[in-house]
């Protein structure tokens, strides 16, 4: 018998991606903005320090995922990276989007060690929490609904971050330092994720133990990874759907500062206090709360016709809206609002399938092999991530190079039109190539059933 995940563990495991999914959108929507248009660095330097400084920390994702699981203590194995690494989390994070008076050489060393420390302890507690799901539950269908509960806190944090970043970086640092303004703004989002990692850690259990007594060397686990034709297949399909969101974020921001120029404010009251919201907020806002009905909608709609295809028609059609996108002019701003609701939906739906499908390829790889490396086959999800991220991010940094971007003046039209293809055009490439690869993944509903049923039996035979 499977046991039963109760509300409670639910918003547990939810809470973990609430915290990294604030730092990751904040990172991904305005860390090459801040570094451009308020820290003073080239664009393209940034593009090539995303790339040097996320190539290695990909490489440190498997790393982690081997010391994972080997970690052995009265929480279990995944679950105190939780405790442990939430301060240094939001310390680093907070250092990141510091400002010290540097000359332009100073600038791109400090930018680089910060950054490169950001990411290593994103993968330290990150890599853990991912695995955490291939522990909760040998039930494929309560991974899902557990993933799902993960991707709705996950958008419901990114959704928070984008609603009240920039009227907090105006709150702290008004119209005129807007460096102060930063700092204060990650530091309140840096006690918040501290909070939420340690909710995730006190309300989670870890249940699933290998049949296998795992003390197998680090060869053996390596081995049987490269033979897990499924975590292959998600590690493609992985990186192609970060690369679509990565593009669309890091550009999103110049796309209507330099592009629109709209003018478009949302007036509330935060704290006694009048903020405003740009069209850029309204955009990311929008993107964010479409992400969570693709969330919700994913489980049902898996359920009945299965993961992978599920995957496949969200990520067709993401890419389908997305070359329509291209078209719309600067003043088509409710179908530029109305797109990007329709594509975030099909984005949506993507993230809590494939993660739930990195834990169905941790039980192929111990039903296959007969031992188990959840750590280590997690990992491919926080690389895949990295590597996408890696690639789009670089890739935006370069093209505004490329298209000849200067901070803060006027844009030619060379230079708007660069802007709309990472908005359009770039992204439906890299959606197509998730597709792809996503029709070779072999774990059909039946092979997963047979699975389970055989693992299973063997742990009730121990």
């Amino acid at each position: 018998m499977h046991a039963k995940i109760c509300l409670k563990e639910k918003i547990g495991y939810g809470l973990g991606d609430a915290a990294s999914s604030m730092f990751w959108k904040i990172f991904s929507m305005y860390l090459l903005f801040f570094y451009t248009d308020v820290y003073g660095i080239a664009p393209a330097v940034v593009g090539t320090m995303f790339l040097i400084t996320r190539i290695w920390d990909s490489c440190f994702d498997p790393i982690v995922g081997i010391m994972a699981d080997r970690t052995r203590t009265k929480w279990g194995k995944f679950r105190p990276y939780l405790l442990w690494v939430a301060i240094p989390f939001a310390i680093i994070g907070v250092l990141t989007f510091y400002t010290p008076d540097f000359d332009e050489k100073g600038k791109i060393i400090y930018a680089y060690i910060t950054y490169s420390s950001m990411m290593m302890v994103y993968s330290l507690i990150n890599v853990p929490y991912a695995s955490l799901l291939g522990v909760m539950s040998s039930d494929r269908k309560e991974r899902t609904t557990l993933s799902s509960y993960r991707m709705v806190f996950a958008f419901g944090g990114s959704l928070l971050a984008l609603w009240l970043i920039e009227p907090l970086v105006i709150y702290f640092g008004g119209s005129l330092n807007s460096q102060i303004g930063w700092l204060a703004t990650i530091s309140v989002f840096g006690v918040i994720t501290t909070l939420f990692f340690w909710g995730c850690f006190a309300w989670t259990k870890e249940r699933v133990v290998a049949i296998a007594d795992e003390k197998n060397n680090l060869k053996q686990d390596l081995n049987d990874l490269l033979k897990n034709k499924p975590w292959w297949v998600l590690l493609g399909a992985g990186i192609g759907a970060l690369v679509f969101n990565s593009i669309r974020d890091g550009a999103a921001i110049y796309y209507f500062k330099y592009y629109i120029n709209s003018a478009v404010n949302l007036d509330f009251t935060l704290f006694g206090e009048p903020f405003h919201m740009t069209t850029t907020s309204v955009y990311l806002v929008l993107g964010q709360a479409a992400n969570i009905i693709g969330v919700i909608i994913a489980t049902p709609i898996a359920n009945k016709i299965g993961k992978k295809k599920t995957f496949c028609g969200a990520m067709a059609m993401a890419a389908f809206l997305s070359i329509i996108f291209y078209f719309f002019g600067k003043e088509d701003v409710f179908l530029i609002m109305s797109f990007q609701v329709l594509i975030s939906i099909c984005a949506g739906c993507i993230f809590p399938l494939i993660w739930s499908m990195y834990a169905d390829s941790a039980d192929y790889s111990e039903w296959k092999q007969g031992r188990r490396a959840t750590g280590l086959v997690f990992s491919a999800s926080s690389m895949s991530q990295k590597f996408g991220w890696t690639i789009g991010g670089a890739t935006t940094g370069w093209l505004l190079g490329y298209y000849d971007f200067q901070a803060n003046v006027e844009q030619n039209e060379i230079t708007q039109n660069g802007i709309q293809l990472m908005l359009s055009i770039l992204p439906a490439i890299a959606a197509g190539i998730s597709v792809l690869f996503i029709l070779f993944y072999p774990l059909t509903e039946e092979k997963l059933e047979v699975i389970e049923n055989d693992l299973n039996n063997k742990r009730n035979n121990i």
